[in-house]
């Protein structure tokens, strides 16, 4: 947590590494306060603050997916292991996003909220992890399951184990980790007469100097989320009661609150109604069920959906029961069709307000899970509440009370042993101390939802730094020109758009339909990429 006690850091964002004090002793080999202060740096400013120098043409900063599928496409086009370093505090890519899906209650046996295609081992898409997973299980399920979605089944997604799995099968094939360079990265800045520094913090014991300069043409950042914030009444009690045991966030660990029930009857109060929500509801009727447990859910919603709706006929979404129904985060058409091709003609405020008529809380249809809440309103264990939070102060009996306003004025008092934040707010981009310096050093801009403002090939927008260029890819990048930016399919696209770029500057050749059909008969084959 931040000192205000407002953020969570997960783990693609801890800052480790603290700014030294300009007015006190520098270690050599580090940072001084002309780099410091610089947004342009010499070799020699770099040299002569004893920081050694690393030459390689693309860092990638990051080491989570986004920087794995970004490798993975240009490995195949062709690319050597030499012509890249990725710049990581991770031990395998998938580690942030495996943490998340776990203290979410998503560990490897359940699935993810990814369709069958979307696979970031696989950049042609075939064949899908249904085809993969009925041919391991030798089950027709999976294929008749996506060949009747979403009519008359729900959307096929697959298990997070076999995400991780397969990632890691390609990660061997492709000498992921002969990229990969441990330790934090402390900042990047433009380079005098083109390119970049990127200053890595090793760990420990690992370098003669506290930090390693890698200069680059080309960088690449992908380094997820700032943090996950708090709702501010919920900050608030944490903060002035030191009480993190009752209330707790979903994107953190929190398996006590399940273990508590277990031992004896409780009352758990639900905030947010999306896909994480629907998790965490999901896993305390799982235990009930299981265990024989007492367990009552109150569910506190802010706005209560009752049926399908949206601006017109042609931009409806469904829902119920206080919920907003949709397979996906966005609609389908964001990554290959009519909404796709809209945002992409968009500028301004007209792309901000479409952003803004697509955007909203919502989670896909699950009909074991609607027949749990079903069960739960006609047996009295699972009740729901409409308005706005007041506050929440401590309550008698180890409770802590939840003043809710209602939508007729009303003060409801509603007392929980439990509170779990489902809402996922995400703390602003200049939270990550790697983004704050691209918007005072390099000329980074904002897009229109305030996020980190990249091109259509997803070029950072200001940080040019002629032959070189700057990318990013990932959630820090919702509000240009493409929607689905923080899915799996959202990273390989992004990915094929940065390798197209790259090609047509000479770094890579351009991959054709010869090369991309021998290349997925070897993806296919398992046979080792050449180093």
């Amino acid at each position: 947590m931040s000192d205000a006690n407002s953020t969570i850091s997960i783990r693609s964002s801890e800052l480790s590494d603290p700014m030294p004090d300009p007015a006190g002793p520098v270690e050599p080999g580090d940072l001084n306060q002309q780099l410091l202060t610089t947004s342009v740096w010499t070799d020699e400013m770099v040299q002569a603050a004893g920081i050694p120098i690393v030459d390689v043409p693309l860092v990638s900063v990051g080491g989570g997916i986004g920087s794995y599928v970004l490798a993975n496409h240009l490995r195949i086009a062709g690319m050597p292991t030499s012509h890249m370093r990725i710049l990581s505090n991770l031990d395998v890519p998938w580690q942030t996003y495996e943490y998340l899906t776990q203290v979410s209650q998503v560990p490897r046996k359940e699935r993810l909220r990814s369709d069958a295609q979307s696979m970031p081992d696989n950049m042609w898409g075939f064949p899908s992890y249904a085809f993969r997973e009925a041919w391991a299980d030798k089950k027709i399920g999976p294929i008749f399951n996506v060949c009747t979605e979403p009519v008359f089944r729900d959307y096929y997604t697959p298990k997070a184990g076999q995400v991780f799995e397969a990632m890691e099968r390609e990660a061997a094939r492709m000498s992921y980790f002969d990229m990969t360079v441990k330790g934090q990265v402390r900042m990047t800045r433009r380079r005098y007469g083109g390119g970049y520094f990127t200053i890595l913090t090793p760990p420990q014991g690992q370098s003669a100097t506290k930090r390693v300069a890698y200069r680059s043409t080309y960088v690449h950042f992908s380094v997820g989320y700032p943090g996950v914030k708090f709702l501010p009444d919920l900050q608030e009690y944490r903060s002035t009661y030191d009480d993190y045991v009752r209330v707790v966030n979903a994107y953190e660990p929190h398996e006590q609150v399940y273990e508590e029930l277990k031992r004896r009857p409780g009352l758990v109060m639900i905030r947010g109604g999306g896909i994480v929500a629907s998790r965490v509801l999901q896993r305390l009727i799982d235990d009930r069920d299981q265990y024989g447990l007492q367990t009552q859910i109150l569910h506190v919603f802010r706005t209560y959906v009752t049926g399908s709706h949206g601006p017109s006929i042609f931009l409806r979404r469904k829902g119920g029961d206080g919920w907003a129904y949709q397979g996906f985060n966005w609609p389908k058409s964001c990554w290959g069709g009519h909404y796709k091709f809209k945002f992409e003609k968009l500028e301004g405020d007209a792309r901000r307000d479409f952003y803004k008529i697509l955007d909203g809380t919502n989670t896909p249809i699950r009909k074991n899970w609607q027949e749990q809440l079903a069960r739960g309103r006609r047996e009295g264990w699972y009740r729901t509440y409409v308005g706005a939070v007041d506050s929440v102060v401590p309550g008698a009996d180890g409770t802590v009370v939840t003043k809710v306003k209602a939508q007729d004025g009303s003060l409801l008092e509603v007392p929980a042993h439990f509170v779990i934040d489902c809402t996922g707010l995400e703390s602003d981009v200049r939270e990550h101390r790697l983004y704050a310096d691209l918007f005072d050093h390099s000329n980074a801009q904002r897009n229109v939802l305030g996020r980190l403002a990249v091109g259509r090939s997803f070029e950072v927008e200001g940080t040019q730094s002629a032959p070189g260029t700057m990318y990013a890819a990932g959630t820090m990048t919702l509000g240009s020109y493409f929607a689905g930016v923080d899915t799996f399919l959202g990273l390989q696209y992004a990915a094929v758009r940065i390798m197209d770029d790259l090609a047509s500057r000479g770094f890579i050749k351009k991959m054709g339909p010869v090369r991309s059909s021998t290349q997925w008969l070897k993806w296919a084959r398992n046979k080792e990429l050449p180093k």
